[in-house]
């Protein structure tokens, strides 16, 4: 009987005790805080124009399709020994030729979160000379058109080409419908990584030529931030000798990369990898418009300082910075580049405060916000801000 009654007894305990985990379990299960999303560039695609029988266009004895891969390889092997958590995907890591239609289908398959598209310019001016990086857009002046023109012919190589690219119809309202999309989807992300590219190319000494947006094929398919750059002319001898020395390959593609590192942290928030000293810049001048820029703020410019705030919004389009506007957020301000409007809350010279800023506005549905650090009323990366912190 006793032996029965232990027997019982343990029995109730084991239940209890059961009972008690299973509690546990849907209590803390229940009262979880929601895994965070995963914002940020995980992978990207490195597309190296042209190839194979397609030449690309030509400079003396320079190929546009040599050029461009040599550079692709170059950035994709920075990006992958310098970011363990980033995946690398080329187009092409060899010289075959891949239609423009396989292009995007291999960065929309791979759920890419970056599109770079690397080519060659080329100019009936042979004095013509410079970098030049186009986004998906109308095509409002000859040249750009001209550009576009000129890549796009590559699917004259393909076969069945008219089918493949019925949709490609500038001008028609399906057209219209489809860029209009993408404009609200990728275009202020896609301008924001271009004008850095530029940014970094002018370190180098060349010609900026500027941000640019024409219809291009491979970009109008591609459903991610995408850019297409123009690394300089290979119909200018000065250029071409440039273009195809290895050692500038280098440093072009050292170029790019700094502009994806900056990008990939604006992007990722404040929790930032700093690669080496090539953005490291003393020379930074005081912008004209910094007066103007921090009046808007609300507050008196602090140029001996890093001040933070925190990017909640960008558009090609112009927005009043009120309260209404901005989901009740305050301390609103505006600032525009290369036609890009970028729209930030907050001011703190604290990295801390400002941490807390963006976590304010992520509660309010900006998801996708990030701290930005500016000095003497310009937009610094924030690499620089953590070297001018700790002078």
């Amino acid at each position: 009987m006793k032996l029965n009654n232990i027997n019982i007894s343990v029995r109730i305990v084991k239940r209890t005790f059961l009972l008690i985990v299973l509690l546990t379990t849907i209590i803390v299960l229940g009262f979880a805080p929601e895994k965070a999303p995963d914002i940020g560039i995980k992978k990207v695609v490195i597309d190296a124009g042209h190839g194979g029988h397609d030449p690309g266009c030509q400079g003396g004895s320079a190929n546009e399709k040599d050029v461009a891969l040599a550079i692709a390889l170059r950035l994709g092997q920075v990006i992958k020994r310098s970011y363990d958590d980033v995946e690398v995907i080329y187009t092409r890591d060899k010289d075959v030729f891949v239609t423009l239609e396989n292009r995007a289908k291999i960065a929309n398959d791979a759920k890419a979160d970056l599109f770079i598209c690397v080519h060659a310019n080329a100019n009936d001016n042979k004095s013509a000379y410079g970098t030049e990086t186009f986004v998906m857009g109308t095509n409002k002046e000859k040249a750009n058109k001209e550009v576009a023109k000129r890549e796009n012919d590559v699917i004259l190589m393909e076969d069945n080409y008219e089918t493949k690219y019925s949709d490609f119809k500038p001008g028609t309202a399906e057209y219209s419908a489809a860029l209009d999309a993408y404009q609200r989807a990728y275009q202020a992300q896609s301008i924001e990584f271009a004008i850095k590219i530029q940014d970094q190319f002018s370190t180098l000494g060349r010609k900026n030529r500027g941000v640019k947006q024409a219809g291009f094929l491979v970009l109008y398919r591609t459903a991610m931030p995408s850019v297409l750059i123009e690394t300089g002319f290979l119909t200018n001898k000065e250029e071409q000798d440039f273009l195809s020395s290895p050692e500038k390959q280098k440093l072009l593609a050292g170029s790019i990369f700094n502009a994806f590192n900056d990008y990939k942290s604006d992007v990722e928030g404040i929790d930032i990898k700093i690669i080496d000293d090539a953005q490291k810049d003393d020379s930074l001048e005081e912008s004209k418009e910094e007066t103007n820029v921090m009046n808007n703020a609300g507050g008196q410019s602090n140029t001996t300082r890093v001040t933070y705030r925190v990017q909640i919004a960008s558009s090609t389009n112009q927005v009043e910075t009120t309260v209404y506007n901005f989901k009740g957020l305050t301390e609103l301000y505006e600032y525009e580049k290369s036609g890009l409007y970028r729209y930030y809350t907050g001011k703190t010279n604290d990295l801390g405060e400002a941490s807390k800023i963006q976590g304010l506005a992520r509660e309010k549905g900006y998801k996708d916000a990030f701290v930005v650090p500016f000095y003497k009323g310009e937009k610094i990366s924030m690499s620089k801000a953590m070297g001018l912190t700790n002078k």
